[in-house]
């Protein structure tokens, strides 16, 4: 969403780790959830949460439609989400879908996210647990699988006519068919399908698998899919690789998965990459730690039986008319003849002073060329002239200037949040292969490079280190091949920390803490972020900086309150779970002796008992005089004995003028107490 502070006015600096631009540039995202309708989907078991309840794989995969949709109605308004089912025999007759390939159904077509399309499809949940047999019959299966190629073609189809072009497209596939073509014609599918998939890459589509597995029938991709879902159809190398697929022993889970895909990993800037005279390659920058701004508000009028959105807009207006601009605007013969006239934001001019004056309109009035200042005068630039002098005119890229070791890069070199870039293959072919080359030399000889960095127009030049990373992976994380562009700070962006001493603890101590950590470290000794969903889990961003747990619980509970009053449910306070809390429990079960014992160990160090004198703070003397003792020097005469500024007190308090000299106080003064005896 756009900050609070979005308005038209010249486009500022801004921490490029922070904020996402192809967000506010309506580079939105767009889901296509695509449900397998096959008689295994639609098989009715027991409902673990409801006593004596009837439900499916099927019914499960529209209940996590419903909840990520509610989710994107505050992560992203204005996402766009679409139903289709596929394996069935209902066809949609006009309207959307009917124009797709036959066995496949769009329920809902992709389209921005409302309210009144998500108590649709809840109202469809509801009446399918009231009537277990309602999905069968409404949307019965067919007799045999329909081929993965018209499948792919479908949803290329339904994503073209209702998704936006910059928007980020992708399709859900929720299937528990392990092999949907089996027999001879297998070869000859699979290539379709494959086709197929690869139309769907090049339109800008990525698929989602979502593969279900139960105790009585287990999932293998080997069979069909790994021949099918291809990452990069650029590369021979990768052919062979599968985007991450999800094995789910319960349906509850493949909602708790979807939560890692609905948030799409969008690039914060794709530029060009010079390496040397003549050679380019394109890189896509991504940010691996963003903040958390504040939502967007909106205005509304009352139409009487229903509330509209406002549209509003802000304009420049003649500002010696109204009074109301912030910065000197150009006049023209079509301002100067209506007040309050819309003024061109090209013909905007900032600088360091408010107003116009006679001398101003005069020069203007002679049309476009040189502006002339004249001597004591402040010099006015345009928003042109303004992005001119903070770029050099140059065009957003990295250049490499050249290699250091490693060493040489320091801790403190990191101020800010470094942003990970990765090869675009679509930007310059080979792409991929010498960005590969350049990182496997780079960590070979252990260098880093210098590059010159521009990745927005509106920003300002920076020099930055290219910090190579390979790719490694273990059993609970991965970690990708790529460089880190850390910013390089300036040298007044460095400041000395205060040298202060501080107490050590005792060996006891620190063996004691190094068995109560051991005791309580996470399993593989890595923390997996996503098993934990942030109490602020309805916002879009990575991590959540500067905001407390408290804030974070409260953000949470609030949104949660909106939620069911927007699709008119009861709201559950108890319900509310925050699971980044501590496990209390858990904790002095598993480390309770080691816990006491460590801080027996603390309070008998020395360390623990020592009191840090601070060097008390000067205040301020007070020199204000109360009324009386005012009253009473200025009757008996002796009120130029006071100081200025217990003057200047007294006549603030009266919220009377401070300027003038000494004589001008006291003269002040003394009429205001005559005025008030």
């Amino acid at each position: 969403m756009a900050p609070y502070d979005d308005w038209n006015k010249l486009d500022e600096e801004e921490e490029d780790e922070l904020q996402d631009n192809s967000y506010f540039e309506k580079n939105h995202d767009v889901i296509l959830f695509a449900i397998d309708c096959s008689p295994s989907m639609l098989a009715l078991r027991d409902d673990p949460n409801y006593e004596d309840a009837k439900t499916s794989h099927f019914l499960g995969a529209l209940n996590a439609a419903v909840q990520i949709q509610k989710r994107k109605v505050i992560v992203g308004p204005y996402d766009s989400v679409g139903v289709m089912f596929y394996n069935t025999t209902r066809r949609n007759e006009s309207g959307p879908g009917s124009e797709i390939k036959k066995g496949t159904y769009v329920y809902q077509p992709t389209s921005v996210i409302n309210a009144p399309k998500i108590l649709d499809l809840n109202q469809l949940i509801n009446e399918a647990r009231d009537n277990p047999d309602l999905l069968s019959e409404e949307y019965p299966p067919t007799d045999k699988h329909i081929p993965v190629g018209d499948l792919f073609t479908s949803c290329n189809w339904i994503l073209r006519d209702g998704a936006p072009k910059s928007a980020s497209k992708r399709v859900f596939l929720i299937t528990d068919n392990d092999d949907p073509h089996p027999g001879l014609h297998n070869p000859r599918l699979i290539t379709s399908a494959r086709t197929t998939l690869t139309d769907l890459l090049q339109a800008g589509v990525t698929v989602e698998p979502f593969f279900i597995t139960s105790d009585e029938k287990s999932f293998s991709q080997h069979k069909f899919w790994t021949n099918v879902l291809v990452t990069d159809t650029s590369s021979e190398d990768d052919a062979d690789l599968l985007p991450p697929s999800l094995s789910i022993n319960r349906i509850e889970e493949l909602l708790d998965q979807m939560r890692f895909y609905e948030s799409t990993k969008r690039a914060l800037f794709s530029i060009p990459f010079e390496l040397a005279g003549g050679l380019v390659i394109g890189i896509k920058g991504y940010g691996l730690v963003s903040e958390q701004k504040r939502g967007a508000y909106k205005y509304f009028v009352d139409l009487g039986d229903k509330m509209e959105v406002v549209d509003s807009r802000t304009t420049y207006v003649d500002e010696v008319r109204t009074h109301s601009s912030l910065c000197r605007v150009s006049h023209s013969d079509h301002v100067a003849q209506e007040q309050e006239a819309e003024v061109d934001k090209g013909g905007v001019q900032f600088g360091m002073t408010l107003g116009a004056t006679v001398e101003d309109e005069d020069t203007e009035e002679h049309g476009f060329g040189t502006r002339s200042v004249g001597a004591g005068r402040r010099v006015f630039y345009t928003g042109d002239e303004v992005r001119s002098f903070r770029t050099l005119d140059l065009e957003p890229g990295l250049k490499l200037l050249g290699f250091k070791d490693r060493s040489e890069l320091a801790f403190e070199d990191n101020v800010r949040h470094s942003i990970f870039i990765y090869p675009d293959e679509d930007a310059y072919a080979g792409s991929r292969r010498t960005f590969a080359a350049l990182l496997s030399s780079m960590v070979k000889k252990g260098k880093i490079g210098i590059v010159r960095a521009l990745t927005r127009r509106n920003a300002s030049l920076a020099f930055c280190a290219l910090l190579p990373q390979e790719e490694s992976q273990g059993e609970m994380w991965a970690e990708p091949s790529g460089f880190h562009l850390i910013p390089l700070p300036f040298a007044d962006d460095i400041r000395a920390a205060p040298i202060e001493e501080g107490f050590r603890a005792g060996k006891e101590l620190v063996d004691a803490a190094r068995a109560l950590i051991s005791k309580l470290a996470l399993r593989n000794g890595t923390y997996p972020p996503d098993s934990y969903p942030n109490p602020g889990r309805f916002l879009p961003a990575i991590a959540e900086r500067r905001l407390t747990r408290t804030v974070m619980s409260a953000l949470a509970f609030h949104y949660a309150q909106l939620e069911a009053t927007a699709f008119r449910e009861e709201f559950d306070a108890a319900s509310f779970e925050d699971n980044t809390l501590p496990k209390n429990n858990t904790i002095h079960k598993k480390a309770g002796p080691l816990i006491k014992e460590w801080r027996k160990l603390l309070q008998s160090d020395e360390s623990a008992n020592a009191v840090i004198v601070e060097a008390g703070s000067k205040r301020k003397a007070d020199v204000s005089l109360p009324e009386v003792e005012v009253r009473s020097r200025y009757e008996t005469g002796a009120l130029m004995q006071l100081r200025v500024d217990q003057m200047k007190d007294f006549l603030k308090s009266k919220s009377l003028a401070l300027s003038g000299k000494k004589a001008d106080l006291a003269g002040r003064i003394a009429e205001w107490l005559d005025e008030h005896p």
